[in-house]
C-alpha cells in the first residue's frame, strides 16, 4: 500500500478530529488551539513527546521551525500555540494537507503555521530558512531517507538542530516482516539507529545523539490499539468493514514485533555545522 492511500483511510483524520471536539464542546464557535490536542497529535506519546522533541532542539519563540511530513499539523499547532514559534508544515497527502489547514484556521492559526503540500525529498523551500526541523513517525514512509535527511540539512541554518522520531528496526527483523510492514501501511526502508546514525553522517550532520524509546512506546502502542477498536463503528462508516479489520490486524502485528524485539522506536538529534 503506498503512503497516500494508508493515510486516505486513516482512522485519526479531519472528520473525525472535528467531530469529536463539536461532541466535547457541543459548538464549533471560538475554537482555540487546545482544544484540538487531545485528538490531533497523530504520533506516539502525545504533547509530551512534541514538548521533548522541542527541548532537545532548542526551540524558542524566535524560531523558524520545519515540520517535516506533518500530517493533520497536530504538533505543529502546539509548537506554535504553546511556544509562540512560526512553523511550516510539510504533507504528502492532498487531503491530509487540506485538513491541516483547515484545522489551523478554525483554530485562529494560520498567521503562524503555514501548511504545504510538498514531497520531502524534494522541499520547495530556501536553502538556509529555518532554524529547527522536526518530524514525527513520517520518515519510515519515505524510501528516499538519505534524499529528506540531505533536504533536512539544506533548508537549516549553519548550527540549526534536526530533530525526530522514528519506527526503528531490530536486529531480528526478517525480510518478511519487512515486506509485510511495507504493503500494510507503506513503511519502507526501515532503518536501525545505528543505521539513521550513518545516514546522518553522510549527510552533513554533526553531533548525532540517538535514544531507543522502545520501552516507552510498547504501553502506548496498546493504549492506541484500545483507541481504534473504540472508534472502529466510526472507521467501518466511513471506510468499511474490510479496511477496519485490516487496521485491527497491522496493530496486532505492530505488537508482536515490538513485544518481539523486533521493530521499536527510536529519537535522533542532529546538528547542521
Amino acid at each position: 500500500m503506498g503512503v497516500v492511500d494508508f493515510y486516505d483511510r486513516h482512522p485519526i483524520n479531519e472528520h473525525d478530529v472535528v467531530a469529536a471536539v463539536s461532541r466535547r464542546r457541543g459548538t464549533l464557535a471560538g475554537l482555540r488551539p487546545e482544544d484540538l490536542f487531545d485528538f490531533d497529535q497523530d504520533h506516539y506519546g502525545g504533547l509530551a513527546a512534541v514538548e521533548q522533541l522541542a527541548r532537545q532542539a532548542s526551540i524558542a519563540p524566535t524560531s523558524r521551525v520545519l515540520d517535516v511530513c506533518a500530517g493533520l499539523g497536530g504538533p505543529a499547532r502546539f509548537l506554535a500555540a504553546r511556544l509562540g514559534c512560526q512553523v511550516v508544515a510539510v504533507e504528502l497527502n492532498t487531503a491530509r494537507a487540506a485538513g491541516a489547514a483547515r484545522l489551523t484556521h478554525l483554530v485562529g492559526l494560520e498567521r503562524r503555521v503555514r501548511i504545504v503540500r510538498a514531497d520531502a525529498t524534494a522541499l520547495p523551500l530556501a536553502a538556509s530558512a529555518f532554524d529547527v526541523c522536526v518530524s514525527q513517525e513520517g520518515l519510515l514512509h519515505i524510501e528516499n531517507k538519505a534524499r529528506v535527511l540531505a533536504e533536512c540539512r539544506r533548508v537549516l541554518v549553519p548550527g540549526g538542530r534536526l530533530a525526530f522520531t522514528d519506527w526503528i528496526a531490530g536486529p531480528r527483523l526478517g525480510n518478511l516482516e519487512r515486506q509485510r510492514l511495507g504493503d500494510w501501511m507503506a513503511a519502507v526502508t526501515l532503518q536501525t539507529l545505528a543505521g539513521y546514525r550513518t545516514l546522518l553522517g553522510h549527510a552533513g550532520f554533526v553531533a548525532i545523539e540517538s535514544e531507543d524509546l522502545t520501552d516507552t512506546w510498547r504501553p502506548i502502542l496498546k493504549t492506541r490499539l484500545q483507541t481504534h477498536r473504540a472508534l472502529r463503528p466510526a472507521t467501518i462508516a466511513r471506510f468499511g468493514q474490510r479496511w477496519a479489520d485490516e487496521y485491527d490486524q497491522i496493530y496486532d502485528v505492530f505488537i508482536t514485533l515490538v513485544e518481539s524485539g523486533k521493530l521499536g522506536g527510536g529519537r535522533l538529534i542532529a546538528t547542521r555545522p
